[in-house]
């Protein structure tokens, strides 16, 4: 833990580490000055106990391999969540897609194209309306079906380590967790809290390294999805891993990146995965049917980057580069 003067006085403290495959960093004002770096790094660790398809011994994994089992509050607290946002966007979020980025060649072996065949018995056994949750077990209606939250994951954990530090009486943080934020009260310097989005090249691998925008936001959740990282190029043509469930082909239009301010960090994060599946056009209406809900664009518009946001995101945008 590393203590920061604030510009009034106050002490804030920051704790980094790693979860999930990623990093986190938290900076929290605590006037008892306590190090909460086990308790979060512990309540991390239950999460990916339950959640993580990278450990072989998770509940996510043990239902995968229809595995009889009880959920616990957090699978069920995701899952419940998933399949409302799912219903929402009209599938365009599906934690159950996780086939199709397989075939695909992103969710791990050869890279190779699919053809409409391949792709069509995939998608019989896709979709969060063929499962459901019933006494605290998980029901398929069929044994292929699988699932995964990573769309969500880092934002639902941005949660839970918002509602530890409240319940600790923390009302001034930031917790960040792989890029998906949870805001609260005010930064080091009294105002809200600046939240940089990278310019989606090609080149700009390292997050903050060259950045398009930057927000000012407080007390709400953020996350960003982009295109622009994870793609490879098979027979001269750019696969995206933004996969639409709907077509079962990587989508093709111009959106490289979206933003989303909502209340809570999981729905941030389940809406900027769908709103890149449906691209800027075809997110326009969910905008307007849900108010709650802000979100920033950036498209290629022949080669030239051009920035659109919701009315409500505008209140958000201190600086445009």
């Amino acid at each position: 833990m590393r203590a920061i003067m604030a510009d009034n006085g106050d002490f804030y403290y920051n704790i980094c580490g790693t979860a999930e495959g990623t990093s986190y960093n938290i900076l929290y004002q605590d006037a008892e000055g306590r190090d909460f770096q086990s308790d979060i790094a512990s309540l991390l660790a239950g999460f990916e106990k339950s959640l993580s398809v990278y450990d072989k011994t998770s509940l996510i994994s043990r239902i995968n391999r229809n595995e009889t089992t009880k959920v616990d509050a957090y699978f069920a607290e995701v899952f419940t969540r998933a399949k409302e946002i799912y219903s929402l966007t009209d599938g365009a979020f599906d934690a159950s897609a996780e086939p199709l980025f397989k075939a695909w060649g992103f969710g791990g072996g050869a890279r190779y194209i699919p053809d409409e065949e391949q792709i069509k018995e995939l998608q019989s056994y896709i979709g969060m309306d063929k499962i459901r949750l019933e006494n605290n077990q998980i029901l398929k209606i069929d044994p292929r079906i699988v699932l995964n939250f990573n769309a969500i994951a880092k934002g639902y954990s941005a949660d839970i380590v918002a509602r530890f530090l409240e319940a600790e009486g923390c009302v001034n943080y930031m917790a960040e967790i792989g890029g998906e934020i949870r805001l609260k009260g005010k930064n080091l310097r009294g105002g809200d809290w600046r939240v940089g989005i990278d310019r989606p090249t090609d080149e700009n691998l390292i997050p903050g390294q060259d950045l398009q925008v930057i927000l000012e936001v407080s007390d709400k959740a953020l996350a960003t999805s982009g295109n622009y990282r994870q793609y490879y190029i098979e027979n001269g043509q750019k696969m995206v891993h933004t996969i639409d469930p709907s077509t079962g082909y990587p989508v093709r239009h111009n959106l490289l990146s979206v933003t989303v301010v909502a209340d809570d960090a999981i729905t941030a994060d389940a809406f900027a995965t769908a709103f890149l599946v449906r691209g800027l056009d075809g997110s326009a209406g969910w905008i307007e049917k849900y108010p709650s809900i802000d979100a920033l664009f950036i498209c290629d518009e022949e080669g030239e980057y051009k920035v659109y946001s919701s009315a409500g995101m505008k209140n958000y945008i201190a600086e445009i580069r």
